[in-house]
């Protein structure tokens, strides 16, 4: 590889001398670099790729040795989380019985920089054999591995990172992002969307995001709803008895028409508030939310507003309250 890149006239990137802070933007520098040429190098190999991928009616089976290898995992796990069932194979591995992994309906993604990779010898037989679809990612065009695939995937000659230029860093980046780039636009093909997203990623930060504003609010009696005809020391007692903060004022239809908070309660203090109406200090149109829409949704509206609010009732399609979701549950939930 080393000899390739010399070959091609690039030079090591990192200079004798720098600072750790000189070497690190260096590093970025040309590892950014060689992610724009990889972009300009794109063409319709790639298209030809993606859809040679995703007409696969098993797996995308990854395979690299090294670094390549490692590469490789990654965006095995990538095309499998966002919707393209897919796992990784070691090419070493292969030859002595994890072949029978790999059967008629997968199609085969494999890497290697040099494409003189030869563990992935026996692999590369085996889908000829089998007549699996290959596409390989190299940076050799006439290597065996770009001669014996369907589709190639060519990265342009970069400079590696490291002041040797031995480290495969410049060209394990583009790899990993060209990686990135295949998975998305299968992504995109299938018409993968955020349900599809949160099902394979249930756990965590993101799973919470991704949680619909049913599966988190309060529902039936643990609602604090009141008419506007309540007097407001028997809605005191309900909002205290609730522990939401606030009130829900429904109408003679079962609309939610306001809401009673404690800022309500604040700018209505005064020696005749216990004999008041709630329909007297209400807000009109609180801030709501629908039970389908996504916790992230929740959280941008309580926070949206020139006063940010800790509950927001839940409304049907009729602008009935169905539940009610606190800034509480998106904590418990991970989510804030």
């Amino acid at each position: 590889m080393t000899a390739f890149r010399h070959a091609a006239g690039l030079a090591p990137a990192v200079a004798a001398g720098e600072d750790d802070l000189d070497v690190a933007r260096t590093v970025l520098g040309t590892e950014a670099a060689g992610l724009r040429a990889l972009a300009a190098a794109l063409d319709g190999r790639f298209a030809a790729a993606v859809a040679l991928l995703g007409a696969a009616s098993g797996r995308v089976v990854v395979s690299g040795m090294g670094k390549s290898g490692h590469v490789g995992r990654k965006i095995a796990a990538t095309f499998a989380s966002t919707g393209t069932p897919a796992l990784f194979v070691h090419p070493a591995e292969a030859s002595h019985g994890d072949l029978g992994m790999i059967v008629p309906g997968d199609a085969v993604l494999a890497l290697s920089n040099s494409g003189e990779t030869a563990e992935l010898a026996d692999l590369i037989a085996h889908t000829r054999r089998f007549a699996l679809p290959l596409v390989a990612m190299t940076g050799r065009a006439d290597s065996t591995l770009a001669q014996a695939a369907d589709v190639v995937l060519v990265l342009p000659a970069a400079r590696e990172a490291c002041p040797m230029g031995l480290a495969p860093t410049t060209s394990t980046t583009m790899h990993m992002a060209l990686g990135d780039a295949l998975a998305v636009a299968l992504l995109t093909h299938r018409g993968f969307g955020p349900a599809d997203f949160q099902n394979f990623h249930p756990g965590g930060r993101l799973g919470a995001r991704l949680k619909r504003v049913r599966e988190l609010m309060h529902a039936g009696a643990e609602m604090p709803l009141a008419p506007p005809d309540t007097v407001m020391d028997a809605a005191l007692l309900l909002m205290t008895e609730k522990r939401f903060g606030c009130l829900g004022v429904v109408g003679g239809d079962g609309r939610l028409i306001g809401i009673v908070t404690d800022g309500d309660l604040r700018r209505a203090m005064g020696p005749t508030l216990l004999q008041r109406r709630v329909g007297d200090i209400m807000t009109a149109s609180p801030l709501t939310i629908g039970p389908e829409a996504l916790a992230a949704e929740a959280l941008h509206t309580m926070n949206a507003g020139p006063r940010p609010v800790t509950a927001l009732f839940v409304i049907d399609a009729q602008q009935q309250p169905v539940g009610i979701l606190h800034v509480h549950d998106l904590l418990r939930a991970g989510l804030a």
